[in-house]
């Protein structure tokens, strides 16, 4: 039995996180941000291996993804924070495909243990 088709604007949220997440530095970033909590590109510069520059270039792609928000902060210093909305989405989309994958699967390992 098929599961309903998966929505376009699911698998486009997804598609982004996915991207976003393919980055090794972009998991880094938003492993500090899930410890350390809300940040600015300065404060993540301080703690990982690479730029100010090259963290708020990521950081852009993050916020475009919508994995992380931009709060203005005192003296004009803008603070990171994770978002989780587009999070679950991919976790949504993630587990539709494995309801497509669960009945097939099933099947196969039925068919074998006979």
């Amino acid at each position: 039995m098929a599961s309903e088709p998966i929505a376009a604007g699911t698998e486009a949220v997804a598609e982004q996180v996915f991207v976003a997440l393919a980055d090794p530095t972009r998991r880094a970033i938003l492993g500090a941000l899930a410890s350390g909590g809300p940040a600015t590109a300065t404060d993540l510069a301080s703690t990982l291996p690479i730029s100010r520059q090259a963290i708020a270039k990521h950081l852009a792609l993050l916020a475009e993804t919508g994995l992380v928000t931009a709060e203005p902060g005192e003296r004009r210093r803008v603070r990171y924070r994770l978002r989780s909305a587009p999070m679950q989405v991919a976790q949504q989309f993630l587990a539709a495909l494995a309801r497509d994958w669960d009945g097939p699967l099933d099947a196969l390992r039925a068919h074998l243990d006979r």
